[in-house]
């Protein structure tokens, strides 16, 4: 089990960890929740990093439109927005 670093947090990330799983259907319990299939664990986790780091980046590069050999760094950046 991954250790807080913030020992106080504990309540406050069990209370959003709730909020995920009822966000995508998955009917969690206090304490152990061992008969939740893999893809319900993995969709409470993935919904928790979504709402966590609702900012992404994309980056690749091109060829240079101006300068024959040259590669340009592409960067987007988009959030997610509920």
């Amino acid at each position: 089990m991954a250790k807080n670093v913030v020992p106080e947090a504990r309540d406050a990330l069990n209370r959003f960890k709730m909020e995920a799983a009822s966000e995508v259907g998955v009917n969690l319990k206090q304490g152990y929740n061992g008969d939740l299939t893999s893809r319900q664990a993995g969709s409470v986790g993935g919904q928790m990093v979504k709402n966590i780091c609702p900012e992404r980046t994309m980056k690749f590069y091109r060829n240079s439109r101006n300068v024959d050999g040259h590669k340009k760094e592409i960067v987007y950046f988009y959030s997610i927005t509920t």
